[in-house]
């Protein structure tokens, strides 16, 4: 897998980080349970929220 050990991702592991990368990049929710498979965005956003974390951090000022 283009040189970096698979066994330490899953299709979970990049179904997660294409809806985090894709909300962050700013499409739409429906846009992305259609590609997901995502019933409802209460779903989607259990996946998106971890790669929110720092944004919007009241800390990324001071840094």
């Amino acid at each position: 897998m283009g040189g970096i050990d698979p066994t330490g991702y899953s299709g979970h592991s990049l179904r997660a980080g294409f809806a985090t990368s894709a909300a962050q990049a700013g499409v739409p929710s429906w846009k992305i349970r259609q590609q997901t498979g995502h019933a409802s965005d209460a779903m989607l956003a259990r996946y998106v929220r971890e790669g929110e974390l720092f944004v919007g951090n009241a800390l990324e000022r001071l840094l």
